[in-house]
């Protein structure tokens, strides 16, 4: 875990997962880290926003939204945060930790945003974006060589199709959180055979991870 310029009161909050407070008298509801990632959210998507616009000047704004949603999906922030170790640094309850809790991509990400609003309250907008340039934003040159960054449904239903079996079809298999936090789970299926998983903050994110899970068994 690295060390940041936030405070330790609010580094502890960012790291506080949700179920911590299950049956624990000695929080609230509100002291969770859901509201510092619903700030984080809405700040990375401002600095990757800024990032990209800085970074590639005659790409149009289609490209530039292609390569954005690419950097901040859950997969690509969930693997960030496990090269920062967060899942070890998490506070979650003794069943959420047993169910894999630590190592959940949508968990991970929502981390990492609890942590880039954290950053965002006690360093500043500057502070995020150099965190962000040295954590983040390098992965973009791995997704650009890996063409990730395309849209993994249209690219997935192309590549089965041309196999000859049908589009794909996904359907929900879970759907928790409150309404301002959800976080949806589908499986695609293609043919009689559920492929792959996926979670996302939404079914459109979900559906997508899903598809670039199927993507590597189809490729290959």
């Amino acid at each position: 875990m690295l060390k940041l310029p936030i405070s330790p009161e609010l580094l502890e909050k960012a790291l506080r997962h949700r179920s911590a407070l299950s049956g624990n008298s000695s929080f609230e509801r509100h002291e969770s880290n859901e509201r510092l990632e619903f700030l984080g959210d809405a700040v990375l998507e401002l600095a990757t926003t800024n990032f990209l616009y800085k970074q590639f000047t005659t790409e149009s704004e289609g490209v530039l939204t292609t390569y954005r949603s690419s950097l901040v999906k859950t997969t690509t922030l969930a693997q960030v945060a496990r090269k920062l170790n967060l899942g070890e640094a998490i506070t979650m309850s003794a069943g959420e930790a047993e169910s894999g809790g630590r190592d959940n991509d949508g968990l991970l990400a929502d981390t990492f945003e609890a942590i880039v609003g954290a950053l965002y309250l006690d360093a500043g907008f500057k502070a995020v974006k150099t965190f962000l340039a040295e954590h983040l934003f390098v992965e973009l040159d791995r997704i650009l060589k890996e063409g990730t960054y395309k849209d993994a449904k249209s690219e997935l239903q192309e590549i089965v199709q041309a196999k000859g079996f049908s589009a794909p079809t996904y359907k929900v298999t879970d759907e928790r959180g409150p309404d301002h936090d959800k976080e949806f789970t589908i499986i695609v299926r293609i043919g009689k055979k559920d492929v792959a998983t996926g979670i996302g903050k939404s079914k459109q994110q979900a559906q997508q991870d899903a598809a670039e899970k199927a993507l590597v068994q189809y490729k290959t």
